[in-house]
């Protein structure tokens, strides 16, 4: 890389989404022939990739800002955040540019008027993949951006806009070109990954020699075929959503979904304003499981919404243990600025949502405990996130990156992340599981 190329720091906050923006950021500047820093210091310019959804967040993004501002002083700012420019000038006046998210385009413009490409970007390489923020093994494949929900406590769709689904031959191409590059886990994500397509009623795209129609089951069965993991997130539970459970039991995809159930009880779920809310989730559930017997269930809970009852909290209790999810986050109900659940009233004292929060987790906790426990004994394939020297880190095919469990792995021969090895399991712990390579 040419000495005198621009420099370029960046920070990426919030969900998986996010990190897929800044990566297209990246891959354009890098085209161009930026070169990235991981220090404030000396950079030519900050990027600043925000997120918006909760107060804490928000917090934590101006945080961010003002570390970039007192270290740097060039700062770009972009991402849910940006959507609401007014909080962020107010406290920073001097911010180079504000965008909101998916404005690649406009904080590209901001880069070149802070400091100008020095390449011909005809000449600058890149990869065909484009720039990963993720290790070289696994990647994130956003699918479509935007939500047409209208979650009460939401304003995801008044930052981001409304489901634009990308064709599936794009994704398709993507996707191929990632598995070429080495990516051996594909994790599939959108604000809704199961109402992909519904945007343009499923209109078909050509991929190879044929026509795929943009629609969540077919997307999925040709993901299958690439020779990857392939992992879904954000499904909501649509009916359609039990076409795909056969494509598990072949092997085709990972037996995974994550599912926001986000609550259990009807009252609640009415006042959320949650899509696809209905009291046969559990019957679901059970008729998966009957298909695909070593189905993972992953989820997110609130607890404290407003309104909520003790008698709502027993029956998500109730709920839990019956449904026998694997992996299961929980989070205190915190009010979003500018969302209808704000008008609901009825708000919960602090110490009850604490009290919830805990009385959630204990139960959760001994549920997903007999679960890792059924596992001591079989052999699980593993793939390698860290190697070690006589231990390696990696996951089962029923835990993501990030979020879920980890599997240590023991071995006599040295595993590299990426590596898919076979694990006998040995035991398990609170979250984790141990095993050796076989």
């Amino acid at each position: 890389m040419n000495a005198l190329a621009p420099k370029v720091s960046f920070v990426s906050l919030g969900c998986p989404k996010a990190l897929v923006d800044s990566e297209r950021i990246i891959t354009q500047l890098r085209a161009q022939g930026y070169e990235l820093t991981k220090k404030h210091d000396g950079a030519d310019v900050v990027i600043v990739n925000t997120c918006g959804f909760l107060d804490s967040a928000k917090a934590e993004s101006l945080d961010a800002i003002g570390q970039a501002m007192a270290e740097n002083g060039k700062v770009i700012v972009t991402g849910c955040m940006g959507a609401e420019p007014e909080q962020i000038r107010d406290r920073f006046p001097n911010i180079l540019a504000i965008t909101g998210p998916q404005a690649y385009e406009s904080v590209v413009s901001a880069v070149h008027a802070a400091a100008p490409p020095a390449h011909d970007p005809f000449l600058d390489l890149v990869p065909d993949h484009g720039v990963k923020l993720t290790p070289r093994h696994y990647a994130y494949l956003k699918i479509s951006e935007g939500c047409s929900n209208r979650c009460s406590f939401c304003i995801i769709p008044k930052l981001r806009g409304d489901l634009v689904s990308r064709p599936a031959g794009d994704v398709l191409r993507e996707a191929e070109k990632l598995v070429k590059a080495g990516v051996k886990e594909i994790l599939v994500i959108s604000q809704d990954t199961s109402a992909y397509g519904v945007d343009v009623r499923y209109q078909p795209s050509l991929w190879q020699d044929r026509e795929v129609r943009t629609r969540f089951f077919d997307l999925a069965r040709e993901l299958g075929d690439l020779g990857a993991w392939i992992r879904l997130h954000y499904v909501y539970p649509y009916p359609h959503v039990d076409e795909v459970i056969p494509l598990m039991a072949e092997g085709k995809i990972l037996p995974y979904l994550d599912i926001p159930f986000q609550h259990a009880s009807p009252n609640v779920l009415k006042a959320m304003r949650r899509p696809a809310h209905q009291e046969k989730t559990l019957d679901r559930i059970r008729k998966w499981r009957e298909i695909c017997p070593d189905l993972a269930i992953r989820s997110t809970f609130i607890v404290g919404f407003p309104g909520e009852t003790e008698e709502d909290v027993d029956f998500l209790m109730d709920w839990l243990k019956e449904a026998k999810l694997d992996r299961v986050g929980c989070f205190r109900y915190e009010p979003v600025k500018g969302a209808p659940a704000n008008e609901l009233g009825a708000p919960v004292p602090p110490e009850a949502k604490d009290a919830r929060w805990h009385r959630f987790m204990k139960t959760q906790q001994e549920v997903s405990a007999k679960l890792l426990k059924a596992k001591v004994g079989k052999r699980l394939p593993v793939i390698i996130d860290e190697s070690g020297s006589t231990v390696a880190k990696g996951r089962s095919r029923y835990d993501a990156p990030e979020i879920d469990g980890n599997v240590y792995v023991a071995s006599r021969r040295p595993l590299r992340a990426g590596d898919i090895v076979t694990v006998k399991i040995e035991r398990a712990d609170a979250y984790d599981l141990h095993g050796i390579a076989v």
